[in-house]
């Protein structure tokens, strides 16, 4: 039997809801495209690959909790990153603090390059940490420091272009697919 799962749930709703005119297809075979999107007559297509991922702030201080928004933990396989077909990946925050989930938008290539720089080429498995914070900033924190990063990115002061995924967070984040469909 066929399912999905959480985080394809609800970048599904979210996309139904946002942008009616587009439609939203499920595959029934796992071929790494976990959503497809395409515009009204169907002439333009965006694949997607959606990874969800459950909030650990509530284990994090509560001065850094009421600052953030979530902080959600990936596991991604390098060799099915660097395979993947989706033109864009989706990474869903579920926080415990707010009704609507977060959404991490991004171009398959922009973040084979960033896991790379971030983790190197040679891990097997990417564990990979990524927070959204009360004034619309988005991190990857994976780090052997990253409660200090944490602090840093609540008080306002980290600053780490490799790590700022904030363009690709929400709003921002859908323009590569609306994008795509509308042109």
């Amino acid at each position: 039997m066929f399912t999905i799962h959480a985080g394809e749930y609800l970048a599904g709703l979210h996309i139904q809801q946002r942008f009616p005119k587009f439609n939203l297809w499920l595959p029934t075979k796992d071929t790494g495209t976990d959503l497809l999107v395409t515009n009204t007559g169907n002439h333009r297509a965006v694949s997607l690959q959606v990874k969800y991922g459950k909030d650990f702030l509530p284990d994090k201080s509560a001065d850094i909790q009421k600052r953030m928004r979530c902080l959600s933990w990936f596991k991604l396989n390098a060799a099915k990153l660097n395979a993947s077909s989706a033109d864009l990946w989706v990474f869903v925050l579920h926080s415990f603090k707010h009704d609507k989930p977060d959404f991490v938008i991004i171009p398959r290539d922009e973040l084979r390059t960033r896991m790379t720089e971030i983790h190197g080429s040679k891990d097997a498995n990417i564990q990979s940490y990524v927070c959204s914070t009360e004034t619309n900033q988005c991190w990857e924190v994976r780090m052997p420091r990253h409660d200090q990063a944490l602090r840093q990115i609540a008080d306002g002061v980290y600053n780490n272009p490799t790590r700022d995924f904030t363009k690709y967070l929400n709003d921002a984040g859908w323009e590569a697919l609306t994008k795509t469909l509308n042109s």
